[in-house]
């Protein structure tokens, strides 16, 4: 363990879990809050707030390569939807030309 780190006590199963010095800068650096909850409790309720099955999947046709694929969202007409593919590589064109 780093000498900056600290030891915090899950509230939700008691396990003692490191808040190291690189996560301390990082919520520091963030404005977040030190953790109350360790990892794994994190996880699970993150995987309990909205669980898959609830989720409505809408078909659309990708604008870029017009393959059929499904979003979690209405698609809005008039607008644009990708598949994953090529939402990422236009997402890394953008990043690239700033």
């Amino acid at each position: 363990m780093d000498s900056a780190s600290e030891t915090i006590i899950c509230r939700n199963c008691g396990v003692a879990f490191s808040f190291t010095e690189g996560e301390q800068a990082f919520f520091m650096e963030h404005g977040y809050r030190p953790p109350v909850l360790c990892r794994d409790c994190r996880d699970l309720r993150r995987a309990n707030a909205r669980p898959a099955a609830d989720r409505k999947a809408y078909p659309v046709q990708c604008a870029e390569c017009g393959r059929e694929t499904t979003v979690p969202f209405e698609p809005r007409p008039g607008k644009p939807v990708y598949c994953d593919e090529c939402f990422a590589a236009r997402r890394g064109a953008r990043q690239v030309r700033r």
